[in-house]
Formats: C-alpha cells, sequence, structure tokens
C-alpha cells in the first residue's frame, strides 16, 4: 500500500491511498467466504461453495462491497500512521476505485480533519496576579448564619410575606389562553430566584389566601423562553426561627463546646477557603494568558458541526445572535482542549487510576447519579477515554501552574500547594462547613 498526502489547511489533510490487489486479496477471500456461509446454491454444502459459483450467484460487486467496507479501515489507519496524521472526527472518503478484475488496484481518498501543529512557547516567564487571601468577621458571619439557618424551625407567621419566608404556593401558567402548566402545593424560598421570574416580587406582600398574576418567562418545556401569564395563589407563610448564638448552640452544630472555639473553626475554614479561591483565580487567569500566548488552528468543519447540533438540540437554528454567541463559545472550548492536550503530551503527563475515580464520583455528582451506575454509563458509551482526557488536560494545567510566577495584590508570593491542597483530610475539613456548597465546588474544580 502506498498513500500521497496533500495539506487542504493547518488542521485538514486529504491522502490518496493506492492499495494492490494482492493487498486487498485476503479480503476478498474473507468475504467469499462469509457470503458462502451464509447462501445455499443446489449441489453444494453451506460453506463449501467454490468462489466462482459464489460471485456467479451474488455478484461480483457485492463480494467487492463487502470486501472493501472490512478493508477501508485498516487501510485507511496505515495512511494515518503512514503520514504521522492525527485525526480529528470521521474521515470523508471519495474517489472509490474498486477493482473491476483481477489485478487491479484498490484506490481511494480520504480527507480529514487533523490534530494542528502547535508550537508552545516557555511559559515559566509568566506573572499571574490574584486578590489578597482576607478573611474578616462578615464572612465568619455569613458562615455562622448558613450554620443556624440548617438548625432553624419554621413557623407559621400572619402577616404579609417577607423576604427570606418559607410559603406553601398554588402556581400556574397560561399563554393566550391555553394552560401550559399548574403546581399545587410547593414549598418555596421567597427570594431564593430559583422558580419563574418575576415570582419573588410578586409574593412580596401577599397574605395567606390571596392570588396574583403576573408575566414571565417560561423557565423550561416546549415553550421555554416564551411569555406567559402566571397566577400564583399563598396557601401558607412561615418564618425561620434561628437558635440563639451561644455555646449550646455551638454543642449542637459542631463537635466544639463553646461558641468561641466554634468561632475559631470557623476562621480557620475561611481562611482555607480564601486560599482555595486564590487557586482557582490562578487557574482561570492563566488559562487565559495561555490562550492570549499560543496561536492554535481550529478545525473549522468540526466547529460547524458542534454549533449546529448545539442550536439543532435547542431548537434555534434561525437564531443568528445565539449562533454567534454559541461559536464563540465553541472555539475557545476547542482551542482550550487542544492546547491542554499538546502540553499534556509535551510534559508527558500521566493520569493515575484514583484521580480519574476522583474526576468521576465529582462529574456523577453533578449529574446527580449513582458514581458506580454512572461509570458504567460511560463505559457502555465508551466514554471513558473522553474522561481519561479531560482529567490530564487538568493535570497539564496544573503542570503549568507549577511554573509560573503567582502574586497577590499586596506582593505576596503565592504557594500553590497550600492555595490548593489535595489531601482528603482537607476536602473533609472543607465539605464540613456548613453552606459552603460553592466553595467545595471551587475547590474541586481547582
Amino acid at each position: 500500500m502506498k498513500s500521497a498526502l496533500e495539506t487542504l489547511s493547518p488542521t485538514r489533510v486529504k491522502m490518496t491511498v493506492e492499495v494492490p490487489f494482492e493487498e486487498l486479496k485476503p479480503s476478498l477471500d474473507a468475504a467469499i467466504k462469509h457470503i458462502g456461509e451464509h447462501i445455499q446454491v443446489p449441489g453444494f454444502r453451506k460453506g463449501k461453495i467454490p468462489a466462482r459459483i459464489i460471485e456467479q450467484r451474488v455478484g461480483r460487486a457485492a463480494v467487492l462491497e463487502e470486501a472493501v467496507n472490512n478493508a477501508l479501515p485498516t487501510f485507511y489507519g496505515q495512511a494515518l500512521e503512514e503520514n504521522a496524521v492525527r485525526p480529528l472526527g470521521q474521515p470523508e472518503i471519495t474517489d472509490l476505485t474498486v477493482p473491476a478484475a483481477d489485478g487491479e488496484d484498490f484506490v481511494f481518498v480520504a480527507e480529514v480533519d487533523k490534530r494542528p501543529e502547535i508550537e508552545l512557547p516557555d511559559f515559566s516567564d509568566i506573572e499571574l496576579t490574584v486578590d489578597e487571601a482576607k478573611v474578616d468577621d462578615s464572612d465568619v458571619e455569613e458562615r455562622l448564619d448558613a450554620l443556624r439557618a440548617r438548625f432553624g424551625t419554621l413557623k407559621g407567621v400572619e402577616r404579609a410575606v417577607q423576604d427570606g419566608d418559607f410559603v406553601s404556593i398554588d402556581l400556574s401558567a397560561e399563554i393566550d389562553g391555553e394552560d401550559i402548566d399548574e403546581v399545587t402545593g410547593v414549598s418555596y424560598e421567597v427570594g431564593s430566584k430559583n422558580m419563574l421570574d418575576g415570582l419573588d416580587e410578586a409574593l412580596v406582600g401577599m397574605t395567606a389566601g390571596e392570588t396574583k398574576t403576573f408575566a414571565a418567562p417560561l423557565a423550561g418545556g416546549d415553550r421555554e423562553g416564551q411569555e406567559a401569564t402566571c397566577t400564583v395563589t399563598v396557601g401558607s407563610v412561615k418564618e425561620r426561627e434561628l437558635p440563639e448564638l451561644d455555646d449550646e448552640f455551638a454543642q449542637l452544630a459542631s463537635e466544639f463546646d463553646t461558641l468561641d472555639e466554634l468561632k475559631a473553626d470557623l476562621v480557620a475554614k475561611a481562611e482555607v477557603d480564601a486560599k482555595f479561591a486564590q487557586g482557582v483565580a490562578a487557574r482561570d487567569k492563566l488559562l487565559e494568558a495561555l490562550l492570549e500566548r499560543v496561536e492554535v488552528a481550529i478545525p473549522e468543519s468540526i466547529v460547524e458541526a458542534e454549533v449546529h447540533s448545539h442550536l439543532e438540540g435547542e431548537g434555534r437554528l434561525e437564531d443568528d445572535e445565539h449562533r454567534a454567541e454559541v461559536d464563540e463559545s465553541t472555539r475557545k472550548g476547542l482551542k482550550t482542549q487542544l492546547l491542554l492536550d499538546a502540553i499534556a503530551e509535551k510534559e508527558e503527563v500521566q493520569v493515575q487510576q484514583q484521580e480519574l475515580i476522583e474526576f468521576l464520583v465529582m462529574s456523577s455528582q453533578q449529574y446527580g447519579m449513582d458514581p458506580n451506575s454512572f461509570a458504567q454509563t460511560l463505559d457502555q458509551e465508551g466514554q471513558i477515554p473522553a474522561m481519561v482526557a479531560e482529567v490530564a488536560r487538568r493535570n497539564a494545567l496544573a503542570t503549568v501552574l507549577e511554573k509560573v510566577s503567582v502574586k497577590d495584590t499586596a506582593g505576596a508570593v503565592i504557594d500553590l500547594n497550600e492555595a490548593v491542597p489535595g489531601t482528603e483530610a482537607d476536602e473533609d475539613d472543607v465539605d464540613a462547613a456548613e453552606g459552603d456548597e460553592v466553595v467545595a465546588g471551587e475547590k474541586a474544580d481547582a
């Protein structure tokens, strides 16, 4: 087999592949044997039919089609290896010439997107600046409030709804007189803003038994984004009573005997989280610096396919403004992947089994799935290699982060080993802090 490579762009190549008949013949013989095992010819036992008879019965075209379908991936793979092409996506096969008679060559042309060649500069001169890891009284008070809220109790009140109250509501929506959705007896925290736009504003000032109508765009369903007329009825109003801040509360909410000990622990946790925030900020700023510094050619056909798939899934193929937004984010995401893949390859980044397990567990939580079920689903769908690649990219970014200079706004050098600790004990300490779900998420990203 021989192949000729033509570079169409920095991210796309065309290979013309010529396969001598002698190299295709084993595939032809295999095709004839396979077909012979599935047809019946009077006077011959199944599987013992001569090749000449099989070709007469099914036609040479059918034999060639099966032989080529089975052999083409192998010859395509050999051509990739011969020309050192690392493909992105599936090839476009054209100009397929199959041997009409014995002795003729098998020829095809394959166009495919490939990984661009990326020249990586020296990153050691990069300097990053992040905010100081400051902890003030408000940070501790916020944590105390979150902790008190966990141990608070709800009490019914006879007054108008206020921000922060918990209400039981009936809610319905209609568009042009058509009922779209309706729920009853839903518990909702006023001010949380996790339902319909305008709902919180409508509820404030209402009393039990009162009904109010307001307009809002639907937040989900087939008619997501469409303006609807919404009707809300308040069934009951409750406020949260918070426990007193004293030693008894400290003993209830923690392992400490006194409130002072609890506060000291919350201060320590706030300091850890502030350092985590520095690590997250340094990582994000480094990635932006890398994207600005390194030129990465982007395969246009892959961008177009991903943008089309995204918009088609949203039912917004005709939304040009949204298309531009998706196009921009897709280009940035693809550039980030290609750049980090190149760094991982250059730095010979490895992915340990424990790292992959931790990443799968974290990802399963984001999807609300059991980790084992999540891993099995990924394995069945052939997505484990993609997960390994994602962990490798994270490790690649961390490798570069170790080489750059990071300082805070006061000029102090930041030790990223402190900013992003990786011990299990550290994770347990942070997760134990109440109201810290966002911080824990940032820590996992870091």
